[in-house]
């Protein structure tokens, strides 16, 4: 048995079509879809991942607006910068590039973001109205993932779903689209003990960790043609990958994604799609 690859880029690109003829409808109505982002330091992750989200953002016609401060900046800037993006009708995303300096307050500064605004689905009305499976704006990570289900018709209704994340970005809000299908879903975590015991009987595994020292999740793991989205990056004896040794898995997997060029490139159309649906919802028009 050789699984199938999921290829992150291909599925990327069939959803920035759909994107793109959005992007039209609301050009024919004089509204430009735009992005602001907000950097904080001189991280180097950071700054790539800035950029590259500013250069998908130009790739299919969104606008953007670009705010890099020094690590020393105040709360109060801060506030102040997304406060002002919050009142400009010209603006429909806002998106801070975490994590910030320890100095920082990332709660208070996310939870300041207008909730129609909040591309990266973090604010607390945006996370109360994903539990009740009415947020139009949700996390673009756990989105990703969703819409790599979709498009290789791997349908978690009824299925048992082992997550290997309990973050706010990924674990719990993919726990609740996951749900919202009618998955049954098991969420591991560093206090789990033994999580062989459920990734073992899982239909589809996510993981998350992104440290091969603390987890690394290996075929003895994992039931024969079990789909695992692995959405951690590392580097791991020199090379850029994720939880999983993707060459022994593919061999007992039905379907994995490789790291990179599995979910990455889905996480930052998504933020797009939420860029895109922002400025549709702002303006009264449906999509």
């Amino acid at each position: 048995m050789t699984g199938i690859r999921i290829n992150g880029i291909v599925v990327a690109d069939a959803a920035k079509i759909e994107i793109k003829r959005s992007i039209e409808k609301l050009r024919h109505q004089d509204i430009e879809p735009c992005l602001a982002t907000i950097l904080i330091g001189d991280d180097p992750a950071s700054i790539r991942y800035v950029n590259n989200k500013h250069k998908a953002c130009t790739e299919v016609g969104i606008l953007t607006k670009d705010h890099r401060f020094k690590e020393n900046v105040t709360q109060e800037q801060i506030v102040q910068t997304i406060d002002r993006l919050n009142n400009d009708a010209q603006v429909h995303g806002i998106l801070l590039q975490l994590p910030l300096p320890t100095h920082l307050d990332a709660f208070d500064a996310t939870s300041r973001i207008s909730q129609d605004k909040d591309v990266d689905g973090l604010t607390p009305q945006n996370v109360g109205l994903l539990s009740l499976g009415r947020a139009r704006l949700a996390p673009c990570t756990p989105l990703g993932i969703m819409n790599i289900l979709d498009h290789h018709k791997i349908d978690p209704a009824g299925k048992t779903v082992v997550l290997v994340n309990r973050s706010n970005l990924i674990g719990k809000p993919l726990q609740q689209l996951l749900l919202q299908r009618d998955a049954t879903v098991i969420s591991c975590h560093s206090k789990t003990p033994n999580i062989e015991r459920f990734t073992i009987l899982a239909d589809i595994i996510v993981t998350a960790v992104g440290d091969r020292d603390i987890f690394e999740l290996k075929p003895d793991m994992v039931r024969d043609g079990c789909a695992i989205i692995d959405a951690a990056i590392t580097t791991h004896k020199g090379k850029l990958t994720g939880d999983t040794p993707y060459d022994d898995m593919l061999v007992k997997a039905s379907h994995i994604t490789p790291v990179p060029g599995g979910v990455g490139p889905m996480t930052v159309v998504m933020l797009l799609k939420n860029t895109v649906a922002a400025a549709a919802h702002i303006n009264g028009i449906e999509l």
